[in-house]
C-alpha cells in the first residue's frame, strides 16, 4: 500500500535482526524507537539454526574473518535467530503502532510461515540472491519483494530479477549491499547504485552496515529510494551485530538528514527548471 520508486518519499527500514538478544520485549521497544526516529517499516530474519546450516565443527562451518571470526555458524544462528513463535506477536504489534513490518525468510518452510502471517513483503539476503528457488517461491505468494545484491554478480541479479518477474512478485526492488560488517565508507561504491539503477530499471535502494549514517545520507543523492539500517539500542550491547548498528538517536538524525536532502534537492530542481523557463520567455 505504500509506493516505493522515484518521485516518492525514501521507505526507510530499521532493521533488528539480532538486536532483540533473545528478548521478546526488547523487540518491542525496538519497534518503538524505530516508529519514533521515523522508520517507515521494521525488519526481521526467519530463520532456526537447523534450516539454515548444521551442527558442525569443521573448518568450512567456522567463519574467517570479519565482526564473527571464530564463531561457528550453527552457534551464531542459534544466537541470533528470532523465535519463530515471536512472530505474530510482533507482526501485530507493528500493525497497531502503524509500522510496516518484514522479514527474509532462508528457505521454503519460512515463507509458508510468512505467508500465513500475511507478511506484507518479503526481503531476500544478500546471499540468498543466488538461491532461485527461495526466490521462486516468494514470488508465488505475489507480494513485493527486496532484493540485496551483496556480492552478486550483473548475470547472478539478473537471474534473480528474472525469477522474480516470471514467478508473480508484486514489483520487486535492488538493495546495493556490501556484505562485509560493519563495512567502511571508502569500500560502499556509492554509484553502482546509479549503474544498478540504469541497468535494471527498478527501484534501487541501500542496505547499509557502516558506522553512522553519511553513506545513507550520500545514497539518497545517487538516486536510492530504499534505505535499510541495522537499528540497536546501544552498540555497546553484547551480540553479533550491534556494532553494525546504529542508536534510536542516530537513526532520527538519519531520518532528519535524508528529509532535509530531498527538500534540497527539490528546492534546486525548481531552481533549475524556474530558470530555464525564465531563460526561454526572454
Amino acid at each position: 500500500g505504500q509506493k516505493i520508486g522515484k518521485g516518492y518519499p525514501p521507505f526507510i527500514v530499521a532493521e533488528i535482526s539480532a538486536n532483540h538478544n533473545g528478548e521478546l520485549s526488547q523487540a518491542i521497544t525496538l519497534i518503538n524507537k524505530a516508529k519514533k526516529a521515523g522508520a517507515q517499516a521494521v525488519k526481521l530474519q526467519t530463520y532456526t539454526p537447523d534450516t539454515i546450516t548444521i551442527n558442525h565443527n569443521s573448518e568450512d562451518f567456522l567463519i574467517k574473518e570479519g565482526l564473527w571470526k571464530g564463531r561457528k555458524l550453527y552457534d551464531l544462528y542459534k544466537e541470533a535467530s528470532t523465535p519463530w513463535e515471536w512472530h505474530p506477536i510482533i507482526f501485530q504489534y507493528a500493525k497497531q503502532k502503524k509500522i510496516h513490518c518484514f522479514t527474509s525468510p532462508f528457505d521454503d518452510s519460512a515463507v509458508e510461515f510468512l505467508n500465513s502471517l500475511s507478511a506484507p513483503a518479503y526481503k531476500i539476503a544478500s546471499f540468498e540472491i543466488v538461491d532461485i528457488p527461495l526466490i521462486k517461491k516468494a514470488s508465488s505468494k505475489n507480494k513485493p519483494l527486496i532484493m540485496s545484491t551483496g556480492v552478486a554478480d550483473y548475470n547472478e541479479i539478473g537471474e534473480a530479477c528474472d525469477a522474480a518477474s516470471k514467478f508473480g512478485a508484486d514489483g520487486y526492488a535492488l538493495l546495493h549491499c556490501i556484505s562485509d560488517y560493519p563495512s567502511h565508507a571508502k569500500d560502499m561504491k556509492l554509484k553502482t547504485i546509479q549503474e544498478l539503477k540504469s541497468h535494471f530499471n527498478v527501484p534501487i535502494g541501500l542496505s547499509d552496515h557502516t558506522i553512522g549514517s553519511t553513506v545513507a545520507v550520500a545514497a539518497i543523492t545517487l538516486g536510492a529510494t530504499i534505505i535499510e539500517k541495522h537499528i540497536t539500542l546501544s552498540k555497546k550491547m553484547l551480540g553479533p551485530d550491534h556494532k553494525a548498528s546504529i542508536e534510536p538517536k542516530e537513526f532520527f538524525e538519519m531520518v532528519k538528514n535524508i528529509r532535509i536532502k530531498i527538500v534540497f534537492q527539490k528546492y534546486i530542481a525548481f531552481y533549475l527548471i524556474t530558470n530555464t523557463l525564465e531563460t526561454h520567455a526572454l
